[in-house]
């Protein structure tokens, strides 16, 4: 069974579920009108859509392993599942399952909010991730934008469920004030783009940091078609880009929309995102080897971790900042 944890990479998608739960309540709900308002989307529905997300991303993650498992022996050697604890056919079935289970909740809620074009939310990632294992990975940046854009949707997929129901109850009373909740998806939408641009970040280093084995099977990524060097300027124009949004999104929209000074936010922000891309920065600059791209590989995991975490400084700053 440990095995299978890993092979499913159980501490992602425990992060998964937690992202998805901070958006709905610590997000979503905080953030309704009044306290008259309140989500439609019951907790039972909910938690079928958290189920049908980690579904398919667990048949992601292994899909994954069994395309790579040649590439993975020499990247990561002692961390290859398939073909050894798990065998290749249990892990074609397990994706198999794993991909319907995902898709038939899809469906299912989808009808239940009366948009089966939403079943396209599940149906779509579960072909990328099919074809980014089996091919995209391989070619020149589109698998790193696919993986990106994945991970950007978990948290968006909430308030895509959620926002058809809300206008469908209070959708008049919202446009007798003049109003609507674009509000709430723009502040989910935020945290989309964090993800995409930290998880892009990511993608690449991963990629840095495993050169050796994807150079032996004649994959295309970044580092090996435009080289470290290029690869470490493109690393710091997006970490820099990020840092910039970071401030600006800060300074424009969250330190000077109430009341009060937002300090809280501004102190979070720098000690727990701005100083990490910085030491980020630092060390994608001087990496020279596999190590050490594997340290800056660790750290941007933790600044997407404490990205999520700051819904809960939203949370605390609606309901009992004054």
């Amino acid at each position: 069974m440990k095995k299978i944890f890993h092979l499913i990479r159980l501490p992602n998608l425990l992060i998964i579920a937690f992202t998805q739960v901070a958006m709905r309540y610590l997000i979503m709900k905080p953030l309704l009108p009044s306290d008259s308002f309140s989500l439609q989307f019951d907790n039972f529905h909910f938690m079928m859509l958290v189920l049908a997300t980690l579904f398919i991303a667990a048949a992601g993650y292994i899909i994954n392993d069994y395309f790579d498992t040649r590439t993975d022996r020499i990247n990561k050697p002692h961390k290859v599942v398939v073909g050894i604890s798990v065998s290749r056919r249990s892990a074609m079935t397990l994706h198999t399952i794993f991909s319907l289970i995902g898709i038939s909740i899809g469906v299912y809620l989808s009808i239940h909010i009366q948009l089966l074009a939403m079943s396209f939310v599940f149906l779509l990632p579960a072909g990328l991730l099919w074809f980014y294992s089996t091919n995209y990975k391989r070619q020149f940046l589109i698998g790193n934008l696919i993986v990106a854009f994945l991970t950007a949707m978990v948290p968006l997929v909430v308030v895509l469920f959620e926002i058809p129901m809300l206008n469908r109850l209070y959708g008049n009373v919202m446009l007798q004030y003049n109003s609507n909740f674009n509000y709430i998806l723009i502040w989910v939408a935020g945290f989309s783009l964090f993800a995409f641009l930290t998880t892009l970040i990511r993608e690449i280093i991963k990629d840095a940091e495993d050169f050796e084995g994807d150079a032996a099977y004649g994959m295309r990524t970044l580092p090996i078609v435009a080289g470290t060097r290029l690869t470490k300027i493109i690393l710091s124009v997006l970490i820099a880009g990020t840092v910039f949004l970071l401030i600006f999104v800060l300074v424009k929209y969250i330190m000077f929309s109430g009341e009060r000074t937002d300090f809280i936010s501004l102190a979070y922000f720098g000690l727990f995102l701005v100083i990490p891309f910085f030491v980020l920065l630092t060390l994608v600059v001087v990496a020279s080897d596999k190590s050490d791209f594997h340290r800056a590989s660790i750290l941007i995991k933790m600044i997407m971790l404490f990205g999520v975490l700051y819904s809960g400084v939203v949370y605390y700053l609606i309901n009992y900042w004054v």
